[in-house]
């Protein structure tokens, strides 16, 4: 019988896989085989499925089924390249890469140049003296990344020691390094590789192998990955495939080059072929900012060098153009990206290596993009007949929506202040926040209600959970494709990446004279790539044009209509112009928490009498009113669901002592009155406790006295010429009787309320299912609600 296949090969002209494979092959794996598929140059490797991951995070190890069948792939990659893994003389190197179905950029592990050893580099050697400076720093490069990801102990001392030899020969860069300074660093790298793991750096290629593959199982499981699944709602994967690949070198010489580029630009989605790229380098020296990558076309070359102040001669000099210094392969790439999209029919994120004059492809993907960016390459797609216009509504990430209402700095505030520095545009919008120089005090200090700005040399994935954190990143390394702007464009976050001034110690920076220090405030424009000293003000955006057309698209395509949760007058104008068709909840709490109402709300709370409780509440009629007012004429005759008081009254009261002490001064009571009234509302589950129909219950007088404020707005815009619908909910009914009695209170109020007007108002009331009782004795409330609301909290 047959053993199940876990390995699937691509090379050559054919795959054994293809793109609608990622359950199993991963993102990667399933466009590497589409890729050969298509006639693409993509060097031969092979994918372990996902499958296996689930094996490994149950066994913490791979069946010997698995072992043969890699193997048994190594040698057909043998076949394909003409070389061979493990020889001295001819050898052949991998590269070993995670991949899920769920594209998860710099969150997992990838090890390069896996097969690399002392025999082999000196046979290299021996056979093309000119390529010492490469193997040995292709050698360097493979022991850190083993060290790192294999062995666990991390990267830094390896760094540090490469930053000592560039101090030491008085480099910047380490294209810098001569071959003898890399193998003077590799001797010292295998020296700290056994002291800081207690054996020494393995020779044995397919031991090497097994290890990275069990690496990269492995880091499914790291705290950046899980934490990265989480903050972007990804679930239900089997796990992460691995692929191993033939290496292809862009560090081989100066006719070798690797790269990034997207067909789009990721940040506003103009159609024109955006990338970066960088001679003599390795794939993880342009994400990682170690040096300025230079721009894959010359008009964006020339675009670059003017933002940041580069003459053209320095620019042709050390900044020169993929389409200028690689035109034939320039002209191959532009191909592929035509092919690829077209194929796709979607923006494409891709990964290049020119080795020695010749164009590899090693990855595509959907490429991440800001929903600016989003929702400008839907629309152009649907005008170049790529997609539908139901494609295009689904293009859009829903939550994604949320980023487009980000703030920008009003143009009167940019023209006022001069930037004291300017980076990459990474990532659009404008943030204001204090300084913070880690991700753990971003974290600790947004806790505490502050905002915050992330300046890092560079970020990495390590950092993940301080840039949620934080309003804004900006990083003194790193080009538009670097970690910080991946991630930030993903999250919606504003990030000026790349400032190189940009000069960090500490706990402090300095940028064009100045040092700012931790909780100093700086002001970022994401647009623009500018940094500015203090808060300046920010602005609204400008939801026009493009936005407004995925909209109406929305409109002609829904089958569904679409109410929005609405709290204010200016929240129910602004989801009206979204093309809101009603409200579906107002939750009229959140309106006691403006300005000096929660006063009346305390007042009410503090009360010994009803008649002292009747007082505080109905100082609250007129404002409550006033707010209806403004929610009704926004929705123009649309309906208004409104919530009545649903939260229990201690998140309306002060539970710190020196609030606690401001208040009885403020109502002229004793502190220890406060203090008593405060534990006496203290719940253990205050979720399900003396709140929402229970209070009205309770205190029927504050229901009273909202039912009132709804029906005197609807009167009073009634009579403006507007149609009213009112849809007053009662909040956390779990049986008949509670909404009998609390429907009854507020039938009699609106009653009274429309007979003391002379006017006529249609209204219903109806209550909210979200609790489990409400759920199995649905029926028996439907005999009083006239609606239901449902909500996912049951």
């Amino acid at each position: 019988m047959e053993s199940k296949k876990f390995v699937y090969y691509f090379g050559g002209q054919k795959a054994d896989g293809n793109r609608d494979m990622k359950e199993l092959l991963g993102g990667k794996g399933a466009n590497l085989a589409e890729m050969v598929n298509l006639g693409i140059p993509v060097p031969p490797g092979f994918t372990i499925t996902t499958e296996v991951c689930g094996i490994y995070q149950r066994t913490k190890g791979l069946p010997q089924e698995v072992v043969e069948q890699v193997k048994a792939n190594v040698r057909r990659v043998e076949a394909d390249m003409g070389t061979k893994f493990g020889d001295v003389e001819n050898p052949l190197l991998f590269s070993v890469r995670s991949g899920a179905a769920a594209s998860m950029p710099g969150m997992m592990d990838t090890v390069l140049n896996l097969g690399m050893n002392k025999a082999t580099a000196e046979a290299w050697i021996r056979r093309a003296p000119h390529l010492e400076r490469f193997v040995y720093d292709s050698y360097r490069r493979f022991i850190t990344m083993y060290a790192d990801i294999v062995m666990q102990v991390g990267r830094e001392d390896f760094e540090e020691a490469i930053g000592h030899m560039k101090e030491k020969r008085g480099t910047k860069f380490d294209t810098d390094l001569t071959a003898k300074d890399l193998k003077e660093l590799t001797e010292e790298y295998l020296v700290l590789f056994q002291r800081k793991t207690g054996f020494p750096f393995p020779e044995d290629p397919m031991t090497q192998l097994f290890a990275a593959i069990n690496a990269v199982f492995r880091s499914w499981g790291n705290p950046r990955a899980v934490v990265y699944r989480r903050l972007n709602n990804i679930t239900g994967l089997l796990g992460t495939a691995v692929n191993v690949q033939a290496m292809v070198f862009g560090n081989i010489n100066d006719r070798s080059a690797t790269g990034v580029a997207f067909s789009r630009s990721p940040s506003t989605g103009e159609n024109f072929f955006f990338g970066e790229y960088l001679v003599n380098a390795q794939g993880e020296d342009v994400v990682a900012g170690i040096r300025t990558p230079q721009q894959i076309g010359q008009s964006l070359s020339l675009r670059w060098a003017k933002g940041h102040g580069v003459s053209e001669e320095e620019r042709r000099h050390r900044y020169p153009s993929m389409e200028e210094t690689m035109p034939e392969n320039y002209r191959l790439l532009c191909e592929i990206r035509a092919k690829l999209e077209n194929h796709y029919r979607d923006m494409q994120d891709i990964e290049f290596t020119v080795q020695d004059g010749r164009l590899w492809m090693l990855q595509c993907r959907n490429g991440k993009r800001t929903i600016h960016a989003a929702v400008r390459v839907a629309i152009d797609m649907v005008r170049e007949g790529l997609i539908t216009k139901e494609e295009a509504v689904l293009r859009i990430d829903p939550l994604q929506v949320d980023h487009l209402m980000h703030p920008n700095i009003e143009p009167g505030a940019a023209k006022s202040n001069k930037p004291i520095g300017k980076g990459l545009a990474a990532s659009p919008g404008a943030a204001v926040g204090q300084i913070v120089f880690d991700a753990d005090s971003a974290k600790e200090w947004s806790a505490r209600g502050k905002k915050v700005i992330m300046v890092r040399l560079e970020t990495s994935p390590e950092d993940l959970a301080g840039m949620d954190a934080a309003r804004g990143i900006l990083t003194a390394r790193g080009g538009m494709t670097s970690h910080a702007a991946v991630v930030a464009r993903g999250m919606g976050k504003c990030c000026v990446s790349g400032c190189g001034d940009l000069v960090i110690k500490g706990k402090q920076f300095t940028l064009s004279g100045r040092v700012f220090r931790e909780g100093d405030y700086i002001t970022l424009d994401g647009s623009k790539g500018l940094i500015y000293a203090g808060q300046l003000k920010l602005q609204s955006p400008n939801l026009k044009g493009d936005f407004e057309t995925i909209l109406q698209w929305c409109r002609e395509v829904k089958r569904l209509g679409v109410r929005a949760n609405a709290d204010t007058p200016n929240d129910a104008t602004k989801a009206r112009s979204f093309g809101a068709e009603g409200v579906g909840l107002c939750r009229t709490e959140h309106m006691f928490f403006e300005g000096s109402r929660i006063d009346a709300i305390r007042e009410m709370i503090l009360a010994d009498t009803l008649e002292g409780r009747k007082a505080a509440i109905q100082k609250l009629l007129p404002v409550q009113r006033g707010d209806f007012l403004g929610i009704f004429r926004a929705m123009k005759g649309l309906p208004v669901t409104i919530r009545l008081l649903d939260p229990p009254l201690h998140e309306f009261v002060p539970h710190e002592d020196a609030a606690q002490a401001e208040l009885a001064k403020k109502m002229n009571v004793s502190a220890e009155k406060i203090r008593n009234r405060v534990k006496s509302l203290h719940e253990m589950n205050p979720m399900l406790g003396h709140r929402g129909c229970r209070l009205g219950i309770t205190y029927p007088e504050v229901y009273n006295m909202q039912v009132q404020a709804i029906m005197e707005a609807a009167v009073a815009v009634s009579k403006e010429g507007c149609k009213v619908v009112p849809e007053i909910m009662i909040p956390l009914v779990g049986k008949k009787e509670e909404l009998t009695f609390t429907k009854q209170q507020a039938v009699k109020t609106a009653e009274e309320t429309l007979a003391a007007a002379g006017q006529r108002v249609d209204y219903i009331v109806g209550t909210m299912i979200e609790v489990p009782r409400a759920a199995i004795t649905a029926d028996q409330i439907a005999e009083e609600a006239d609606f239901f609301s449902l909500v996912p909290t049951i």
